[in-house]
């Protein structure tokens, strides 16, 4: 792996993996659909 070429990148691409992490443990909860499935919330950050 080459790395990052900036500390900007490296955020983004970190902070990203850290939401799917989040998603995959259905930590994430919404005030409309407190359970959504994975799917329902790729939906919701697409929106």
């Amino acid at each position: 792996m080459l790395g990052f070429k900036s500390e900007g990148t490296a955020e983004i691409i970190l902070s990203g993996i850290e939401m799917v992490h989040i998603m995959r443990k259905r930590q994430a909860r919404y005030p409309f659909n407190p359970s959504p499935s994975i799917a329902e919330q790729f939906a919701i950050l697409v929106a």
